[in-house]
């Protein structure tokens, strides 16, 4: 079967702090989020394209049905800056930890790098130098 779309359409990633959570991937990655309440759940967005690759996804926050987790699915951000270095560079003053600076994958593949977010999830970065 051929796919018609990439394989993830949506991702979600929980928070304790909801405040604190937007605050550190809009300084990070220096977008805005969007937020979002439907019933319990807070949501905040990130911006999409709709003709563009890949997924988009949202911060979490339910008191029941979302915990946050450095040992689940790890979800890897496109490094919009072209090197993940500059990213991976603002993580510790917004509140983050690096866990892993950046380091070739292959170089038909490029470059990844790790960090704990404010709220204790793992989250990975990639780019292409």
């Amino acid at each position: 079967m051929e796919i018609k779309n990439n394989v993830v359409g949506w991702f979600e990633i929980p928070v304790k702090d909801k405040g604190r959570a937007i605050k550190f991937y809009e300084t990070v990655f220096d977008f805005k989020l969007t937020r979002n309440k439907m019933d319990e759940v807070d949501m905040a967005w990130f911006p999409w394209k709709e003709d563009g690759m890949g997924a988009s996804g949202s911060l979490m926050y339910h008191k029941e049905f979302y915990t946050p987790s450095s040992n689940g699915t790890l979800v890897y951000f496109t490094a919009h800056s072209g090197d993940l270095a500059n990213e991976l560079s603002k993580v510790e003053d917004a509140g983050g930890k690096v866990l892993q600076q950046k380091k070739l994958i292959a170089p038909e593949v490029g470059f990844m790098g790790l960090f704990l977010d404010t709220e204790g999830n793992r989250i990975a970065i990639h780019s292409r130098k």
